[in-house]
Protein backbone atom coordinates (compact mmCIF):
# COMPACT_ATOMS: atom_id res chain seq x y z
CA UNK A 1 0.00 0.00 0.00
CA UNK A 2 1.15 3.43 -0.85
CA UNK A 3 1.46 6.25 1.49
CA UNK A 4 0.47 9.75 -0.30
CA UNK A 5 2.11 12.96 1.40
CA UNK A 6 0.77 16.48 0.97
CA UNK A 7 2.53 19.90 1.62
CA UNK A 8 0.83 21.82 4.33
CA UNK A 9 2.09 24.66 2.96
CA UNK A 10 -0.63 26.78 0.93
CA UNK A 11 -0.47 27.19 -2.79
CA UNK A 12 2.77 24.67 -2.21
CA UNK A 13 3.50 24.60 -6.10
CA UNK A 14 2.70 28.44 -6.69
CA UNK A 15 5.04 29.09 -4.03
CA UNK A 16 7.70 26.35 -5.09
CA UNK A 17 7.68 27.22 -8.32
CA UNK A 18 8.25 31.47 -7.46
CA UNK A 19 11.13 30.19 -5.13
CA UNK A 20 12.39 28.32 -8.28
CA UNK A 21 12.54 31.57 -10.21
CA UNK A 22 14.26 33.64 -7.62
CA UNK A 23 17.76 33.34 -5.84
CA UNK A 24 17.32 30.50 -2.95
CA UNK A 25 19.70 31.88 -0.60
CA UNK A 26 19.51 34.72 1.73
CA UNK A 27 22.41 37.29 2.23
CA UNK A 28 23.23 38.47 5.48
CA UNK A 29 25.18 41.45 5.65
CA UNK A 30 26.38 43.00 8.42
CA UNK A 31 27.51 46.66 8.85
CA UNK A 32 30.00 47.82 11.60
CA UNK A 33 29.01 50.64 13.32
CA UNK A 34 31.78 53.10 13.09
CA UNK A 35 32.78 54.92 16.91
CA UNK A 36 34.92 57.67 17.53
CA UNK A 37 36.21 58.47 21.00
CA UNK A 38 34.83 61.66 23.14
CA UNK A 39 38.15 62.94 24.24
CA UNK A 40 36.88 64.31 27.92
CA UNK A 41 38.41 68.08 28.37
CA UNK A 42 37.49 67.46 32.09
CA UNK A 43 40.68 64.94 32.66
CA UNK A 44 42.65 66.82 30.31
CA UNK A 45 45.91 67.43 32.07
CA UNK A 46 46.75 71.24 31.70
CA UNK A 47 50.62 72.53 32.21
CA UNK A 48 51.29 75.04 34.64
CA UNK A 49 53.66 77.33 32.00
CA UNK A 50 53.60 77.41 28.49
CA UNK A 51 56.02 74.60 26.66
CA UNK A 52 58.07 75.96 23.67
CA UNK A 53 59.27 72.90 22.83
CA UNK A 54 57.82 71.18 19.95
CA UNK A 55 58.58 68.14 21.52
CA UNK A 56 57.74 68.56 24.73
CA UNK A 57 54.63 69.78 22.86
CA UNK A 58 53.50 66.38 21.12
CA UNK A 59 54.36 64.34 24.46
CA UNK A 60 52.18 66.13 26.49
CA UNK A 61 49.19 66.53 23.64
CA UNK A 62 49.89 62.25 23.56
CA UNK A 63 49.91 61.70 27.48
CA UNK A 64 46.29 63.71 27.85
CA UNK A 65 45.07 62.24 24.88
CA UNK A 66 46.31 58.82 25.40
CA UNK A 67 44.63 58.36 28.49
CA UNK A 68 40.91 59.29 28.06
CA UNK A 69 41.36 56.31 25.04
CA UNK A 70 42.66 54.18 27.58
CA UNK A 71 39.77 54.78 30.02
CA UNK A 72 36.92 55.12 27.08
CA UNK A 73 38.55 51.28 25.93
CA UNK A 74 37.91 49.83 29.16
CA UNK A 75 34.87 51.27 29.73
CA UNK A 76 33.88 49.59 26.47
CA UNK A 77 35.16 46.54 27.46
CA UNK A 78 33.65 46.35 30.99
CA UNK A 79 30.53 46.81 28.77
CA UNK A 80 31.18 43.73 26.86
CA UNK A 81 32.44 42.10 29.43
CA UNK A 82 29.10 42.42 31.39
CA UNK A 83 26.85 41.03 28.56
CA UNK A 84 29.34 38.36 28.28
CA UNK A 85 28.25 37.73 32.49
CA UNK A 86 24.71 38.10 31.81
CA UNK A 87 24.35 36.11 28.39
CA UNK A 88 25.83 32.91 30.11
CA UNK A 89 22.93 33.27 32.72
CA UNK A 90 20.27 33.68 29.31
CA UNK A 91 21.23 31.51 27.09
CA UNK A 92 20.90 28.58 30.40
CA UNK A 93 18.00 29.94 31.41
CA UNK A 94 16.51 29.55 27.82
CA UNK A 95 17.83 26.41 27.47
CA UNK A 96 15.96 25.26 30.56
CA UNK A 97 13.05 26.96 29.80
CA UNK A 98 13.15 25.14 26.09
CA UNK A 99 13.48 21.70 27.60
CA UNK A 100 11.40 22.05 30.88
CA UNK A 101 9.70 19.12 31.42
CA UNK A 102 6.52 21.19 32.01
CA UNK A 103 6.46 21.95 28.61
CA UNK A 104 4.61 19.02 25.77
CA UNK A 105 8.07 17.22 23.98
CA UNK A 106 6.32 17.78 20.60
CA UNK A 107 6.39 21.54 21.65
CA UNK A 108 10.52 21.40 21.93
CA UNK A 109 12.40 22.87 19.53
CA UNK A 110 15.54 20.84 18.57
CA UNK A 111 17.33 23.72 16.97
CA UNK A 112 16.83 26.43 19.45
CA UNK A 113 17.76 24.34 22.45
CA UNK A 114 21.36 23.83 20.63
CA UNK A 115 21.53 27.18 19.27
CA UNK A 116 21.22 28.42 22.78
CA UNK A 117 23.67 25.68 24.27
CA UNK A 118 25.89 27.07 21.62
CA UNK A 119 25.33 30.63 22.43
CA UNK A 120 26.32 29.71 26.20
CA UNK A 121 29.19 28.33 25.24
CA UNK A 122 30.32 31.36 22.84
CA UNK A 123 29.25 33.70 25.68
CA UNK A 124 32.12 31.40 28.23
CA UNK A 125 34.69 32.13 25.34
CA UNK A 126 33.81 35.51 24.76
CA UNK A 127 34.06 36.45 28.41
CA UNK A 128 37.52 34.39 28.73
CA UNK A 129 38.77 36.82 25.21
CA UNK A 130 37.29 39.90 27.15
CA UNK A 131 39.23 38.97 30.57
CA UNK A 132 42.61 38.46 28.39
CA UNK A 133 41.89 41.68 27.13
CA UNK A 134 41.65 43.83 29.95
CA UNK A 135 44.86 42.47 31.78
CA UNK A 136 46.69 43.17 28.68
CA UNK A 137 45.26 46.85 28.59
CA UNK A 138 45.60 46.87 32.57
CA UNK A 139 49.84 45.94 32.06
CA UNK A 140 50.37 47.82 28.99
CA UNK A 141 48.36 51.74 29.29
CA UNK A 142 50.33 52.43 26.27
CA UNK A 143 48.85 49.78 24.43
CA UNK A 144 47.22 50.56 21.19
CA UNK A 145 43.16 50.31 21.17
CA UNK A 146 41.67 47.22 20.13
CA UNK A 147 39.62 47.63 16.89
CA UNK A 148 36.26 48.04 18.34
CA UNK A 149 33.70 45.19 17.44
CA UNK A 150 29.92 45.82 17.25
CA UNK A 151 27.90 45.85 20.43
CA UNK A 152 24.98 43.62 21.24
CA UNK A 153 22.44 44.15 23.90
CA UNK A 154 20.47 40.87 23.98
CA UNK A 155 21.53 37.00 23.11
CA UNK A 156 19.39 36.91 20.36
CA UNK A 157 21.78 39.61 18.77
CA UNK A 158 25.21 37.92 19.41
CA UNK A 159 26.90 36.39 16.47
CA UNK A 160 27.39 32.83 16.25
CA UNK A 161 29.98 32.40 12.97
CA UNK A 162 28.26 35.56 11.80
CA UNK A 163 24.72 35.56 12.14
CA UNK A 164 22.19 35.95 15.24
CA UNK A 165 19.81 32.88 16.57
CA UNK A 166 17.21 33.94 14.41
CA UNK A 167 19.25 34.37 11.34
CA UNK A 168 20.40 30.64 11.84
CA UNK A 169 16.57 29.51 12.54
CA UNK A 170 16.16 31.71 8.99
CA UNK A 171 18.85 29.54 7.05
CA UNK A 172 16.53 26.17 8.02
CA UNK A 173 13.86 27.67 7.02
CA UNK A 174 15.93 29.05 3.34
CA UNK A 175 16.64 24.88 3.38
CA UNK A 176 13.21 23.65 3.56
CA UNK A 177 11.95 26.36 0.76
CA UNK A 178 14.50 24.83 -1.56
CA UNK A 179 13.38 21.70 -1.02
CA UNK A 180 10.70 23.33 -2.30
CA UNK A 181 12.01 24.07 -4.93
CA UNK A 182 13.46 20.89 -5.86
CA UNK A 183 10.31 19.18 -6.27
CA UNK A 184 9.04 21.82 -8.76
CA UNK A 185 12.19 21.45 -10.58
CA UNK A 186 11.97 17.90 -10.84
CA UNK A 187 8.43 18.20 -12.15
CA UNK A 188 7.91 15.45 -9.34
CA UNK A 189 4.54 15.28 -7.31
CA UNK A 190 4.43 15.39 -3.17
CA UNK A 191 4.42 11.69 -2.38
CA UNK A 192 6.79 10.54 0.69
CA UNK A 193 9.13 9.17 -1.15
CA UNK A 194 9.99 12.29 -3.64
CA UNK A 195 9.59 14.24 -0.59
CA UNK A 196 12.65 13.08 1.08
CA UNK A 197 14.95 12.19 -2.18
CA UNK A 198 14.19 15.94 -2.59
CA UNK A 199 15.53 16.97 1.13
CA UNK A 200 18.68 14.34 0.05
CA UNK A 201 19.18 16.23 -2.71
CA UNK A 202 19.17 19.46 -1.05
CA UNK A 203 20.85 18.65 2.28
CA UNK A 204 23.39 16.00 0.58
CA UNK A 205 24.14 17.36 -3.28
CA UNK A 206 23.24 20.96 -3.29
CA UNK A 207 24.64 22.08 0.27
CA UNK A 208 27.71 19.75 0.55
CA UNK A 209 26.43 18.69 4.39
CA UNK A 210 28.44 15.27 5.25
CA UNK A 211 29.01 13.36 8.23
CA UNK A 212 32.62 13.55 10.03
CA UNK A 213 33.95 10.07 10.50
CA UNK A 214 36.50 11.25 13.41
CA UNK A 215 35.53 14.26 15.49
CA UNK A 216 38.48 15.93 16.64
CA UNK A 217 37.02 19.69 16.49
CA UNK A 218 35.08 20.78 19.02
CA UNK A 219 33.01 23.35 16.11
CA UNK A 220 31.52 19.95 15.19
CA UNK A 221 29.55 19.76 17.69
CA UNK A 222 27.79 23.05 17.56
CA UNK A 223 24.85 23.25 15.37
CA UNK A 224 25.41 26.88 13.77
CA UNK A 225 29.17 25.69 12.79
CA UNK A 226 27.53 22.66 10.63
CA UNK A 227 24.93 24.63 9.31
CA UNK A 228 27.82 26.74 8.68
CA UNK A 229 30.67 24.57 7.35
CA UNK A 230 28.38 21.62 6.13
CA UNK A 231 30.39 18.93 8.14
CA UNK A 232 29.37 17.67 11.93
CA UNK A 233 28.28 14.78 14.01
CA UNK A 234 25.92 11.89 12.94
CA UNK A 235 23.32 13.23 15.72
CA UNK A 236 23.45 17.21 14.15
CA UNK A 237 23.14 16.07 10.91
CA UNK A 238 19.77 14.05 11.95
CA UNK A 239 18.33 17.35 13.68
CA UNK A 240 18.69 19.21 10.69
CA UNK A 241 16.84 16.57 9.11
CA UNK A 242 14.25 16.42 11.41
CA UNK A 243 14.43 20.17 11.73
CA UNK A 244 14.21 20.75 7.97
CA UNK A 245 11.45 17.76 7.36
CA UNK A 246 9.25 19.69 10.28
CA UNK A 247 9.21 22.85 8.11
CA UNK A 248 7.89 20.70 5.78
CA UNK A 249 5.06 19.38 7.75
CA UNK A 250 6.73 15.52 7.92
CA UNK A 251 7.15 13.91 10.99
CA UNK A 252 10.40 12.59 11.80
CA UNK A 253 11.39 10.12 14.42
CA UNK A 254 14.72 8.58 15.49
CA UNK A 255 16.06 5.93 17.83
CA UNK A 256 19.54 4.91 18.68
CA UNK A 257 20.90 1.46 17.31
CA UNK A 258 24.18 0.45 18.16
CA UNK A 259 26.56 3.11 17.88
CA UNK A 260 24.00 4.76 15.13
CA UNK A 261 21.32 7.08 15.58
CA UNK A 262 18.75 5.85 12.58
CA UNK A 263 15.46 8.51 11.65
CA UNK A 264 12.83 7.52 9.67
CA UNK A 265 9.30 8.74 8.58
CA UNK A 266 6.58 8.07 10.72
CA UNK A 267 4.29 6.14 8.89
CA UNK A 268 1.96 2.93 9.93
CA UNK A 269 3.44 1.08 6.97
CA UNK A 270 6.78 0.43 8.38
CA UNK A 271 7.18 -2.04 5.58
CA UNK A 272 7.12 0.84 3.02
CA UNK A 273 10.21 2.20 4.19
CA UNK A 274 12.42 -1.24 3.39
CA UNK A 275 11.29 -1.54 0.08
CA UNK A 276 13.81 -1.36 -2.97
CA UNK A 277 13.73 0.83 -5.25
CA UNK A 278 16.11 2.44 -7.63
CA UNK A 279 19.15 0.50 -5.52
CA UNK A 280 17.80 2.21 -1.98
CA UNK A 281 15.38 1.27 0.14
CA UNK A 282 13.81 4.25 1.76
CA UNK A 283 15.16 3.45 5.42
CA UNK A 284 18.73 3.91 3.56
CA UNK A 285 18.01 7.03 1.98
CA UNK A 286 17.34 8.88 4.69
CA UNK A 287 20.03 7.23 7.15
CA UNK A 288 23.00 6.77 4.39
CA UNK A 289 25.34 4.03 4.14
CA UNK A 290 25.27 2.89 7.55
CA UNK A 291 22.18 0.63 6.81
CA UNK A 292 23.51 -0.80 4.16
CA UNK A 293 26.89 -1.82 6.03
CA UNK A 294 26.45 -5.07 7.37
CA UNK A 295 29.10 -4.29 10.03
CA UNK A 296 26.10 -1.97 11.30
CA UNK A 297 23.19 -3.58 13.52
CA UNK A 298 21.29 -1.26 11.06
CA UNK A 299 21.92 -3.45 8.51
CA UNK A 300 19.68 -5.65 10.21
CA UNK A 301 16.44 -4.21 10.73
CA UNK A 302 13.00 -4.42 8.75
CA UNK A 303 9.77 -3.40 8.71
CA UNK A 304 9.00 -5.54 11.74
CA UNK A 305 12.04 -4.93 14.28
CA UNK A 306 11.42 -1.09 13.22
CA UNK A 307 8.34 -1.56 15.43
CA UNK A 308 9.72 -2.58 18.59
CA UNK A 309 12.75 0.29 18.40
CA UNK A 310 12.04 2.48 21.48
CA UNK A 311 11.36 6.13 19.96
CA UNK A 312 13.70 9.02 20.94
CA UNK A 313 11.82 12.05 22.35
CA UNK A 314 13.44 15.49 21.79
CA UNK A 315 15.26 15.52 24.94
CA UNK A 316 16.30 12.48 24.11
CA UNK A 317 18.30 13.84 21.11
CA UNK A 318 19.29 16.94 22.99
CA UNK A 319 20.77 14.45 25.55
CA UNK A 320 22.41 12.54 22.24
CA UNK A 321 24.07 15.56 21.71
CA UNK A 322 25.22 16.62 25.18
CA UNK A 323 26.77 13.48 26.10
CA UNK A 324 28.30 13.70 22.88
CA UNK A 325 29.77 16.95 23.64
CA UNK A 326 30.98 16.01 26.82
CA UNK A 327 33.17 13.09 25.69
CA UNK A 328 34.82 15.45 22.57
CA UNK A 329 35.39 18.49 25.23
CA UNK A 330 36.98 15.72 27.98
CA UNK A 331 38.97 14.18 25.02
CA UNK A 332 40.24 17.57 24.37
CA UNK A 333 40.83 18.48 28.04
CA UNK A 334 42.90 15.41 28.85
CA UNK A 335 44.96 15.20 25.71
CA UNK A 336 48.28 15.34 27.47
CA UNK A 337 47.01 13.02 29.85
CA UNK A 338 47.35 10.07 27.54
CA UNK A 339 44.78 7.70 29.19
CA UNK A 340 43.26 9.00 31.59
CA UNK A 341 39.59 8.12 32.36
CA UNK A 342 37.20 10.50 34.78
CA UNK A 343 37.13 7.68 36.74
CA UNK A 344 40.61 6.73 36.99
CA UNK A 345 41.21 8.08 40.07
CA UNK A 346 38.48 5.48 42.00
CA UNK A 347 41.05 2.82 41.34
CA UNK A 348 42.25 0.77 44.20
CA UNK A 349 40.20 2.48 46.17
CA UNK A 350 39.96 -0.18 48.56
CA UNK A 351 43.98 0.28 49.50
CA UNK A 352 42.68 3.54 52.01
CA UNK A 353 46.39 4.53 53.56
CA UNK A 354 48.28 4.13 50.10
CA UNK A 355 45.66 5.98 48.67
CA UNK A 356 45.82 8.75 51.16
CA UNK A 357 49.30 8.87 50.69
CA UNK A 358 48.87 9.55 47.16
CA UNK A 359 45.97 11.55 46.90
CA UNK A 360 46.76 15.43 46.83
CA UNK A 361 46.12 18.64 45.63
CA UNK A 362 49.49 18.44 43.55
CA UNK A 363 48.74 15.17 42.14
CA UNK A 364 45.92 16.03 40.63
CA UNK A 365 46.32 15.58 36.66
CA UNK A 366 46.51 19.60 35.26
CA UNK A 367 44.07 19.63 32.11
CA UNK A 368 43.08 22.16 29.70
CA UNK A 369 41.27 24.47 31.86
CA UNK A 370 38.99 26.08 28.98
CA UNK A 371 38.08 22.31 27.32
CA UNK A 372 37.23 20.97 30.60
CA UNK A 373 35.14 23.60 31.97
CA UNK A 374 33.31 23.74 28.25
CA UNK A 375 32.77 19.82 29.48
CA UNK A 376 31.46 20.65 32.79
CA UNK A 377 28.67 22.98 31.46
CA UNK A 378 27.54 20.32 28.79
CA UNK A 379 27.23 17.88 32.01
CA UNK A 380 25.49 20.67 33.81
CA UNK A 381 23.11 20.86 31.11
CA UNK A 382 22.65 17.23 30.47
CA UNK A 383 21.82 16.79 34.11
CA UNK A 384 18.76 19.28 33.91
CA UNK A 385 17.64 16.55 31.29
CA UNK A 386 18.48 13.40 33.85
CA UNK A 387 18.90 14.42 37.32
CA UNK A 388 18.65 10.49 38.38
CA UNK A 389 21.26 9.28 35.93
CA UNK A 390 23.70 8.38 38.43
CA UNK A 391 26.69 7.50 36.12
CA UNK A 392 26.22 10.96 34.84
CA UNK A 393 26.29 12.45 38.28
CA UNK A 394 29.49 10.95 39.19
CA UNK A 395 31.34 11.47 35.70
CA UNK A 396 30.24 15.56 36.62
CA UNK A 397 31.61 15.62 40.20
CA UNK A 398 34.80 13.35 38.69
CA UNK A 399 34.87 16.44 36.10
CA UNK A 400 34.70 18.96 39.42
CA UNK A 401 37.78 17.45 41.10
CA UNK A 402 39.96 17.63 38.21
CA UNK A 403 38.91 21.19 38.29
CA UNK A 404 40.20 21.70 41.86
CA UNK A 405 36.21 21.89 42.96
CA UNK A 406 36.32 20.07 45.84
CA UNK A 407 33.49 21.15 47.75
CA UNK A 408 31.14 21.05 44.72
CA UNK A 409 33.11 17.40 43.76
CA UNK A 410 31.91 16.18 47.41
CA UNK A 411 28.34 17.45 47.18
CA UNK A 412 27.96 15.75 43.33
CA UNK A 413 29.51 12.34 44.50
CA UNK A 414 27.63 12.39 47.56
CA UNK A 415 24.08 12.75 46.15
CA UNK A 416 25.40 10.43 43.50
CA UNK A 417 25.88 7.86 46.10
CA UNK A 418 21.85 8.30 46.95
CA UNK A 419 21.22 7.04 43.48
CA UNK A 420 23.76 4.54 42.54
CA UNK A 421 23.91 0.75 42.71
CA UNK A 422 24.77 -0.50 45.73
CA UNK A 423 28.60 -1.75 44.67
CA UNK A 424 28.86 1.34 43.00
CA UNK A 425 28.42 3.36 46.22
CA UNK A 426 31.05 1.29 47.92
CA UNK A 427 33.30 2.60 45.44
CA UNK A 428 32.66 6.03 45.90
CA UNK A 429 32.49 6.29 49.36
CA UNK A 430 36.40 6.34 50.58
CA UNK A 431 37.02 8.13 47.87
CA UNK A 432 34.21 10.78 48.36
CA UNK A 433 35.89 11.24 52.15
CA UNK A 434 39.31 10.95 51.08
CA UNK A 435 38.11 14.33 48.80
CA UNK A 436 36.45 16.11 51.49
CA UNK A 437 40.02 15.64 53.54
CA UNK A 438 41.48 16.75 50.52
CA UNK A 439 38.78 20.14 50.46
CA UNK A 440 39.65 20.64 54.44
CA UNK A 441 43.70 20.46 53.68
CA UNK A 442 43.03 22.97 50.82
CA UNK A 443 40.87 25.65 53.17
CA UNK A 444 43.73 24.57 55.84
CA UNK A 445 46.23 25.98 53.78
CA UNK A 446 44.40 29.23 52.47
CA UNK A 447 44.34 29.98 55.73
CA UNK A 448 48.16 30.74 55.50
CA UNK A 449 48.94 27.42 57.46
CA UNK A 450 52.11 25.60 56.02
CA UNK A 451 52.25 22.08 56.17
CA UNK A 452 49.69 19.01 55.77
CA UNK A 453 46.55 18.54 57.53
CA UNK A 454 46.51 15.92 59.63
CA UNK A 455 43.14 13.73 61.41
CA UNK A 456 44.13 12.18 64.57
Amino acid sequence: MSTSYSLPLSATCTAAKSAATMPICIRYDHHDQSHCWNHDKNNKSKPKTMMTNSASIMMTTSASSAYPLFRNQLTKDSSRHHFYQEALKTARQKFTQEISFQSKDKDISLAKALLYVAAEDEAFMGYNREMDARSLMNERKNVSAMPDAQDWNHLDQMPLAGKSIPEWLTVLDTIAKEVEAELVYRDIGCHLVQVLEAVNVVLFELRGFKRSPVLVDSKYSYLHSVLSTGCGSAILLSIIYIEVCRRLGLNIVGSRVGEDFLIWPQTGYPEELFKVTAGHSLFAVVNGRCVEDPRSMASDLNGNSLLGLEIATKRDIIGIALANMIRLHWKRASRSNHGLMLTSPLRHVYNADENLKKMSNSNVPLLRPRDLRLAIMASERLLILQPHNWALRRDHGMMLYYNREYGKAVQELSICMAFAPEEEAEVLEPFVEKLHLLRLEASWKSLGHAGQLTVP
